[in-house]
């Protein structure tokens, strides 16, 4: 039996980008991931153009709800086995200790939803946070997990989050 890991993608609203992520992986990891989404101060609803994107591009887009990280540190929540960080302000913040120390990576990326503007300009800014979230989503799914030592796949995972599109500590795209 193979294994299936479990992913979380932490954001401070769990609104937009972490949904982005858990809806990706949860479609192209398929048998080999579980992916849940968190925000360490939920927004309390979807952005709804999270989920018309994740419908334009052919991702499921229905029954995600924003929902605390709290729900995901106690002891009925699953065990993680990799956590990342989708915001600059979530890879800031005191994270709840995890069971099971899960490898952890900052893939900070822009947030759509702070964009203002034309309807036209909000919608380009989701779906290249989505392009950006698959593209490290596949570099993700593209890694030898069974047969890679520990060290060597922090390293992996750190540079997949320096991908295009990565933003730095000050929230700016690097």
């Amino acid at each position: 039996m193979t294994k299936v890991f479990n992913v979380l993608f932490l954001c401070t609203g769990n609104s937009a980008r972490s949904i982005l992520a858990e809806s990706i992986l949860a479609t192209e990891g398929k048998g080999q991931f579980k992916a849940f989404s968190a925000g360490s101060h939920p927004k309390g609803e979807v952005h709804p153009l999270a989920l018309k994107t994740l419908a334009a591009l052919g991702y499921p887009h229905e029954g995600f709800r924003s929902k605390s990280w709290d729900e995901f540190a106690g002891q009925d929540a699953p065990e993680f086995d990799f956590i990342f960080t989708v915001c600059d302000n979530a890879a800031g913040e005191a994270c709840p200790v995890w069971i099971g120390h899960p490898m952890t990576a900052h893939w900070g990326v822009e947030d759509p939803a702070a964009v203002e503007g034309a309807d036209f300009d909000k919608q380009q800014a989701f779906a290249q946070a989505a392009r950006f979230l698959k593209n490290r989503i596949m570099a993700f799914l593209s890694l030898p997990l069974a047969s890679i030592d520990k060290l060597a796949l922090e390293t992996r995972l750190k540079q997949i989050g320096s991908m295009d599109g990565s933003t730095s500590s000050d929230g700016k795209v690097a």
